[in-house]
């Protein structure tokens, strides 16, 4: 709680609406959103439940009652000089924020919060900072001043580790704060640390329950609610397992309950399998009953239509409300194989054997065939979850979760869409560095997209240099999983081959080149057919120690008929001696016999050499340092908000330093000419459509008008072939031409490409493409990335670019994209990369909505 001394004005129009469910530090939900006139009956209520000590620190004086004239300032705010936030929990005011600007069109406003006891501790003071900082932000406040008393240490604390630099003074027995509010990497970086542990928590409550209530469990034992029962009661729970059932006293063998308050145990999960109409009252009761979580297997959600969609989200408002998360509706269920736990609260009879990948399924259709696959593939799994809607969690929860989990070594992920492209991204970058992801997931725009992004190959890359090896299909999840788990990562991309079949190492080593790989001179290593298992074993221990290898690759076929191979020592068995043994990762293609558990084997040379070439890129970038975000030098935000609030491109290039070329648009020969003599002589003239303004090859373009004269004659040829409509812009140094881009991307959020100008080079798609924020690595690389990029770097003779120059560009594109969401797509075509420079010649840009990017603002669910 901390003090304000004073509230302000009278209510006018409603800025704009602010509202969310978010989590507790303990994982609990609750709801944020902005007070209202009619919220003054239940902040009575509140004020009422506060201590004595929690008012006193609040208000400086024990004020055991709001006067009537101070509750009409309480709940009544403009919303911009005046702003207030309510926490509800189980629809009850439970916390209260707010600003109050301090003085007209001052950039100062004091902040003040008061917490019900009972939720003190919690995590709410930090989260409605959030809230009221980025209002106060909208409203053109810069910086929060709060007085607290010494004694509140608890909200000294959440100033102090908010990440702001906070001034402190201590003056008449009160502690004053001031801090700017402007986000900043510091402050960033402890928003995100709350958000992944409240996240995490939350999973981890749902995965490790004390007790699971079942709903719609038949009595007589048929249906869906009565498989998972079963499946739950079988697999061994750890915990209690209680059927909710009005009517039976037993379902299933076990000992049944009319409503799970009822229940003399503590249960944190409840299993939903009733027909959607009755999920309301089943998630009413759960509440009631302290369950944490849900997991609704029923169908006839969002999936069935409309009405079906203004059920999930009648669903999801109730069970948040009630403080609980939801898994589905419609998923598979959830599974958690830890032998304290044995959770298998899913429709799949049957669970692979404990193991350390964390497995995520989108689809619940597939969930049971997934789960099949990996348990004849012998992947031994930590914890599984089906999302099927994916209406509250999603992959990214359970990324959280996974991201500390030392139960979890490898995350495997099968995603249909992305709901937080831009939170994906972000945390894969940080968890790849420690655990591998492996996802499937369409590189396809979203349908209707008109933006031009990145090809198939591109998405394939921008997920790597995330931290993800994204995969075409489900048995290549599995490739590539298996090949994680059971061994180590390779220390480079050189491949010992190792074989008793010229055919088959031959294709191997093909494969290996086709995948990124490198076989090593030596290589294939051929034993021929009739070798013995001590043969090859010697053969296959000398790659193992080889120095000049990174992995190895084994490639076993049965003897050709008549040719006896005396040695009849089992090979498998040899093959594991060397593989389980030493710090390369193999991978086999055995024709013979069925490899020894522990070693990844692919029934043909291609699969392994694609499952080792997608872990060697792997293993790549996350030796790679991963750079910085450098600080950048000219960025003015006050004038980048401006340019934004009136979709000014010019003015809002200019405010991250990015100037362009002035240009005039004329559609006469006069003008022309007097654009001409304003911009300066020499100039240049040019088709002003888009697709033709660069086409000097179609004569669209006419460069290097020294006089009057010339710019007639050039804007009548022009305008006679393509029209009245003409470019004129002054002539700037020759240089080689480049293209900047933005986009939105459906799995990534903002994405910066670059590449060089010219027909060919769009027609091959010479783009390279990164994830903004650019780092300073990130950006070297997009320089040096296209195939055409020799032609910057002296090609044949000519003088090498300045390389610095476009890198500062790209780094400022970058933030750009990343700060402005309601930029939707930015091109510079053409930026002439010169060795003293560049120039932007031309820039197209699209405004949109911001609300696209939900990573962005404060935490919400």
């Amino acid at each position: 709680m901390v003090g304000t001394r004073g509230e302000g004005a009278d209510v006018t129009e409603h800025a704009t609406q602010r509202s969310a469910d978010v989590l507790l530090s303990d994982g609990a939900t609750v709801h944020v959103r902005q007070i209202q006139p009619d919220d003054a009956p239940e902040v009575v209520a509140a004020h009422s439940r506060f201590s004595e000590r929690t008012r006193y620190l609040r208000y400086f004086s024990p004020y055991p009652r709001i006067p009537e004239r101070d509750l009409h300032r309480f709940v009544n705010v403009d919303h911009r000089d005046r702003e207030a936030f309510v926490v509800e929990v189980g629809g009850r005011i439970a916390a209260i924020g707010r600003y109050d600007r301090l003085g007209p069109e001052s950039g100062d406003a004091e902040v003040a919060f008061v917490v019900e006891d009972a939720y003190q501790g919690r995590g709410i003071g930090p989260l409605l900072m959030e809230y009221l900082a980025a209002a106060a932000r909208d409203a053109g406040i810069t910086r929060f001043v709060a007085e607290v008393l010494p004694a509140n240490a608890m909200m000294l604390r959440v100033f102090a580790d908010f990440g702001y630099e906070v001034e402190r003074r201590y003056a008449d027995g009160v502690v004053h704060l001031a801090f700017p509010i402007a986000p900043t990497e510091s402050s960033l970086e402890v928003q995100w640390r709350r958000e992944h542990r409240t996240e995490a928590r939350s999973i981890a409550r749902l995965l490790a329950p004390r007790g699971v209530a079942v709903y719609g469990a038949s009595a007589s034992g048929h249906g869906v609610g009565a498989a998972v029962l079963g499946h739950l009661r079988d697999g061994g729970f750890a915990g209690p397992v209680v059927p909710v059932h009005p009517n039976a006293s037993r379902v299933g063998g076990l000992a049944a309950v009319a409503r799970a308050a009822d229940a003399a145990v503590p249960l944190d999960l409840a299993v939903v399998a009733v027909p959607p109409a009755s999920v309301v009252d089943v998630v009413e009761d759960a509440a009631t009953a302290g369950v944490h979580a849900l997991v609704v297997v029923s169908a006839g959600f969002a999936e069935a239509g409309p009405e079906g969609a203004e059920a999930q989200a009648s669903l999801i408002r109730r069970a948040h409300a009630g403080g609980m998360r939801v898994v589905g509706p419609n998923c598979l269920g959830i599974a958690n194989t830890d032998p304290a736990v044995r959770l298998n609260a899913t429709l799949a009879p049957r669970l692979p054997a404990p193991g350390r990948i964390g497995f995520f399924s989108q689809s619940g259709a597939l969930g049971v065939a997934l789960l099949a696959e990996a348990d004849r593939r012998g992947l031994g799994l930590s914890t599984f979850v089906s999302a099927g809607n994916r209406a509250d969690v999603s992959g990214n929860d359970l990324l959280q979760y996974w991201r500390d989990d030392p139960g979890t070594d490898v995350i495997l992920l099968y995603l249909e869409s992305f709901g937080n492209p831009r939170k994906f991204a972000r945390l894969a970058r940080g968890i790849g560095r420690d655990k591998p992801i492996v996802a499937v997931a369409s590189p396809a725009r979203p349908p209707g997209s008109t933006d031009r992004g990145p090809d198939p190959a591109a998405v394939r890359a921008l997920f790597a240099r995330s931290g993800v090896i994204r995969v075409d299909t489900v048995g290549e999840l599995f490739d590539v999983g298996a090949l994680l788990a059971t061994q180590p990562l390779p220390g480079g991309p050189r491949v010992g081959i190792v074989g008793n079949s010229p055919a088959l190492t031959t294709l191997a080593a093909r494969a290996c080149a086709a995948n990124g790989l490198v076989v090593p001179a030596g290589y294939p290593s051929d034993v021929g057919p009739v070798a013995g298992a001590h043969e090859f074993g010697d053969r296959l221990a000398e790659a193992a120690v080889d120095p000049g290898v990174d992995a190895l690759a084994v490639v076993l076929a049965p003897p050709l008929p008549g040719q006896l191979v005396e040695d009849d020592a089992d090979f498998a068995a040899t093959i594991a001696s060397v593989a389980l043994a030493g710090d390369k990762p193999v991978v086999v293609t055995s024709l013979v016999e069925r490899v020894q558990p522990g070693i990844p084997a692919y029934p043909s040379v291609e699969e392994a050499a694609r499952a080792l070439g997608r872990v060697a890129a792997y293993s790549q970038w996350r030796r790679q340092p991963p750079g910085t975000v450098p600080a950048l030098s000219g960025v003015d935000m006050s004038a980048a908000a401006e340019a934004v609030a009136h979709d000014d491109r010019e003015a809002l290039l200019a405010a991250y330093g990015i100037p362009l070329v002035p240009d005039a648009l004329v559609d006469s020969a006069p003008d022309a000419v007097a654009a001409a003599t304003v911009l300066g002589l020499p100039v240049a003239l040019k088709v002003a459509g888009l697709a033709l303004r660069h086409r000097i090859d179609l004569g669209a373009v006419r460069l290097d008008l020294r006089d009057t004269d010339a710019v007639r004659v050039a804007y009548r040829e022009l305008s006679e072939t393509f029209g009245p409509q003409v470019l004129v812009q002054p002539m700037v140094p020759a240089g080689v031409p480049c293209v900047v881009e933005m986009i939105e991307d459906p799995a990534f959020g903002p994405v910066v490409g670059f590449g060089l100008g010219g027909v060919a080079t769009e027609l091959l798609g010479d783009r390279a493409w990164r994830a903004a924020p650019l780092s300073d690595r990130a950006a070297a690389a997009l320089v040096d990335e296209p195939r055409a990029a020799p032609l910057l770097h002296g090609y044949r003779g000519s003088s090498p670019v300045d390389r610095a120059a476009l890198e500062d560009l790209l780094l400022r594109v970058g933030r750009l994209a990343d700060e402005q969401p309601r930029v939707r797509s930015l091109s510079l075509h053409p930026v002439l990369a010169r060795p003293d420079g560049l120039s932007v010649l031309h820039a197209t840009m699209t405004f949109g909505d911001p609300g696209t990017r939900p990573d962005t603002g404060p935490r919400h669910i």
